[in-house]
């Protein structure tokens, strides 16, 4: 496959990810009450599975690292590893509060991967990851409130 080929796929891919972010949101405000509470934890288990994925990145830019034997895979591998458990603690949480959480979870991990993919050679991904992080975002706000 050629490059463009991979930016399309990949491009397609997060895009298509977006989709139960946007849904799931706008179902919060066109179901009815006794429906919130499905549909607003499908929302934050989405969105935490989906940040788990993220951390998942770092895992593999970690053990790239510590295979090369290049500094810089210890905040990878932890970082990897923290953002699991609580994007987890949101689901926990009621949505009101859980939600917006989430949302700031998914710019924290924007935030990192903005810092540290640079080095790893990904910075080329970051407008699409900032494209992506945005629409997942504003769907956890919305979605917050209109539970």
């Amino acid at each position: 496959m050629d490059h463009s080929g991979i930016h399309r796929l990949i491009n397609a891919l997060g895009y298509a990810g977006l989709v139960p972010f946007v849904v799931l949101a706008a179902l919060l405000w066109l179901v009815t009450p006794d429906l919130h509470p499905f549909v607003a934890l499908a929302l934050a288990t989405y969105g935490a599975v989906v940040l788990s994925f993220l951390g998942g990145i770092h895992w593999g830019i970690g053990l790239r690292y510590a295979a090369l034997q290049e500094s810089g895979y210890r905040l990878h591998l932890v970082w990897g590893a923290v953002i699991a458990p609580l994007a987890w603690l949101t689901i926990l949480m009621p949505a009101f509060a859980g939600l917006p959480l989430l949302g700031l979870l998914a710019l924290a991990c924007y935030g990192v991967d903005r810092w540290t993919w640079p080095q790893a050679g990904l910075a080329h991904w970051l407008p699409l990851r900032f494209r992506l992080t945005l629409v997942a975002t504003l769907s956890c706000l919305i979605g917050a409130a209109g539970t």
